[in-house]
């Protein structure tokens, strides 16, 4: 298994770059195999994301749909896969960010009974709760 960091993913979804871009194409869709796929962290979905959002002004649904195309390669790995899903379901819908629903869903799945938060946005999620 290979890790694959953010800007891999970025490069593969924005196709923006002349050099970059082909490269990251090649690997996901040619040089990466069910016999060595492909990791995607947390941490790179998040960052994914972020990127998607700040620096290519994506609108939520845009993003989630990026996201989604990322979960469909069947030669990536993607950590905690089931709440990644959950978060691009909650970001999909509006009702909070994906990094928010992430750390939601994370927190469910190590029983936690709700995640405390400040930001009134993510209070719309479920298991969240203000401080």
């Amino acid at each position: 298994m290979i890790g694959l960091d953010t800007n891999v993913l970025v490069r593969y979804l924005a196709q923006d770059d002349p050099v970059q871009s082909p490269k990251a194409t090649a690997l996901l869709e040619s040089r990466l195999t069910p016999g060595n796929p492909g990791f995607v962290s947390v941490v790179a979905m998040v960052e994914t994301a972020w990127v998607l959002d700040r620096s290519y002004g994506l609108a939520d649904r845009e993003i989630a749909d990026a996201l989604e195309r990322l979960l469909q390669i069947d030669v990536l790995v993607v950590e905690d896969e089931a709440e990644v899903f959950s978060a691009l379901a909650a970001l999909r819908d509006g009702v909070g960010s994906f990094a928010d629903a992430l750390i939601g869903a994370l927190g469910a799945r190590a029983g936690c009974s709700r995640t405390l938060t400040f930001d009134a946005r993510a209070q719309r999620l479920p298991n969240f709760a203000p401080v």
